[in-house]
């Protein structure tokens, strides 16, 4: 019987037995199915498992060889088999391996930080106030999230982000800001990417100044014959994925926000997690469980969606980061070897944050006939001085979890709830760098061991190809200069024209 089987047998033994009772019945599990990590903590205890099923769990990490994995990644191995290179984004942001090859790209990180300190320095002199940061997927989202969460008022610059090719994102974004006062940052590991190229030429147009436009690449030529200067042009390396990037130079929009020693801290967060996911015992290893739950959940009980809804309006962006992270890393349908998987890999990530969603998606939450797994991200300490609305905000996130878990009987069935809704509950004690770098840090390796255990790759990204170069294919069709081979896009091609 494969480990996979095996959970499954266990979620057919407790299929009946709901998680409120497994509650009920075991007085030490809310304490016992919980984890800390410095300002970190995680509570596991209203998941549908208990602790033969949990030992079913650390087995399948035994052998899929979950500590190896993560020393593996931390020294510099090739992880990314189908491209032949390390995933070294742990050596951005801290001292965990004394393998060579970390401890090198270490000391390149640290030299592009110095370089950007100085950027950041000179900047500062300027009369420059707003940064417009130009790139799309790993090159946005992480930066994006961690500037919206950690800026404060009045910080020395107010930083912008664009990514979608539509004119109307270039258009809004620029829209109040004073070019003179501006400067741009391209994102871009190639230079190549079409929507950076497009948004960013629409954008050194309008500066009409080439010496306050940056880049971050690692082709220098190509951004150079951009029109960007070498001496403004930080560097991105072949060994970090650009979902995997906000702590290398790709973070200068972010270190820009909120000043370079907290930029620093960020790092320092990630890398205390990095420490402890790889030296911690695996019963005492948060990034394991919080794998070995969602493989629990994807693979045992076979639940399709994942939900991840922060309760703190600072961390919106979490599940649009989230979406990239998790189902870019885990949209595999073949193993390493090539071979079709057997198993489901990654569940659809989606999420909004709390309270606002309570009033928009919960109801499928608590009566729909889709059981939906969610982490509940909360903050214990606010800083805005609004202690009622904190109180209410805590309140609705306790709540949500009780009632998602223990539900409520009804003689009326549009009344009932069922309860069995299994959730994490993660609380930061303050949001703060040290706490968000650990927060994130703590889903890129949870990631990487689910990767390990259904045998995948977390780091390449074949998938996003195709839809690209059909793009590139049509943009002659386009402009009338060619046909497109596919019938039904040759008559939507047709409507295209006739309303234009």
């Amino acid at each position: 019987m494969s480990d996979f089987a095996t959970l499954r047998t266990h979620a057919t033994r407790l299929a009946i037995t709901p998680v409120s009772t497994l509650v009920r019945d075991d007085a030490a599990r809310a304490q016992s199915f919980a984890l800390r990590v410095g300002p970190l903590y995680a509570n596991f205890a209203r998941q549908r498992y208990d602790a033969p099923a949990l030992d079913a769990l650390y087995t399948l990490a035994q052998e899929s060889g979950f500590a190896g994995a993560m020393r593996e990644l931390l020294d510099g191995e090739t992880v990314n088999a189908t491209e032949g290179r390390a995933a070294l984004h742990t050596a951005l942001r801290g001292d965990t391996s004394s393998s060579p090859i970390a401890r090198e790209c270490a000391a390149l990180a640290g030299e592009a930080r110095r370089r950007m300190a100085a950027m950041i320095e000179a900047l500062a002199a300027t009369d420059v106030t707003d940064i417009v940061s130009v790139g799309i997927g790993g090159s946005d989202l992480g930066p994006r999230l961690v500037v919206d969460a950690l800026a404060l008022p009045g910080a020395r610059f107010r930083v912008h982000f664009l990514s979608n090719v539509d004119g109307n994102a270039a258009q809004r974004t620029l829209a109040g800001l004073d070019p003179a006062k501006t400067a741009a940052i391209l994102i871009s590991k190639t230079f190549g990417t079409q929507e950076t190229l497009l948004n960013g030429g629409i954008v050194r147009d309008w500066l009409g100044d080439d010496a306050r436009v940056y880049g971050v690449s690692a082709n220098v030529e190509r951004a150079a014959a951009f029109g960007i200067a070498p001496e403004r042009i930080l560097p991105m390396w072949d060994w970090v994925g650009g979902r995997y990037s906000l702590w290398s130079a790709v973070g200068f929009p972010i270190a820009l926000a909120i000043g370079m020693e907290r930029f620093g801290e960020l790092l320092a967060g990630a890398a205390e997690l990095d420490a402890h996911a790889a030296d911690a015992a695996p019963r005492e290893n948060l990034v394991f469980l919080h794998a070995l739950t969602a493989l629990w959940n994807r693979n045992a009980l076979g639940l399709a969606t994942q939900a991840v809804l922060p309760y703190d309006e600072r961390l919106k962006l979490l599940p649009n980061y989230l979406q990239q992270l998790v189902m870019e890393s885990l949209g595999k349908s073949a193993r390493l070897d090539g071979a079709p998987l057997d198993e489901q890999t990654v569940p659809v990530w989606w999420g909004g944050p709390g309270t606002d969603t309570q009033h928009s998606f919960f109801q499928a939450l608590h009566q729909g006939t889709q059981v939906v797994p969610a982490d509940f991200i909360g903050v214990v300490r606010s800083e805005d001085g609004h202690d009622e609305n904190h109180r209410a905000l805590l309140a609705n996130l306790l709540a949500q979890t009780e009632a998602l878990a223990n539900g409520q009987a009804s003689d009326d069935p549009h009344r009932a709830y069922a309860g069995n809704r299994p959730s994490t509950l993660i609380l930061l004690d303050a949001l703060t760098p040290r706490s968000l770098g650990e927060l994130i840090a703590l889903y890129e390796h949870s990631v990487y061991l689910q990767s390990v255990a259904w045998g995948i790759n977390a780091f390449d990204q074949f998938g996003v190809e195709l839809g690209k170069q059909v793009a590139n294919k049509l943009l002659p069709a386009l402009e009338g200069k060619a046909q497109a081979d596919d019938p039904v896009t040759r008559v939507l091609l047709e409507e295209l024209k006739a309303r234009s």
